[in-house]
């Protein structure tokens, strides 16, 4: 299992907005191949500012199955626009301990 983790600025004003569309892109994220979950949080300090946790089974269910899909057209029309910067995604790991 991988951790996808990306922090959003979304455009001040526009975040209830944001949370509407998020919903409904939630629908096509989850019906992705090696999909597990996802959180969307909003930071308390910060307004417009989310934190995007998704759980896949692989790194390449995200950066290929997901990435080069369809569905990432629609996932990318649905909510690129609220982002300004773009965010950078990052990926990780569990450590055994």
């Amino acid at each position: 299992m991988i951790l996808e983790a990306v922090m959003l600025q979304v455009r001040i004003g526009m975040e209830e907005e944001f949370e509407e569309a998020f919903r409904e892109a939630s629908k096509i994220i989850s019906s992705m191949r090696g999909y597990l979950s996802h959180e969307l949080h909003r930071c308390m300090e910060a307004k417009g500012k989310y934190l995007l946790l998704v759980r896949w089974e692989t790194l390449e269910d995200h950066t290929v199955g997901f990435r080069e899909s369809r569905e990432y057209q629609a996932w990318k029309k649905q909510l690129h626009h609220f982002y300004n910067p773009f965010p950078t995604v990052e990926h990780f790991e569990n450590v055994t301990l």
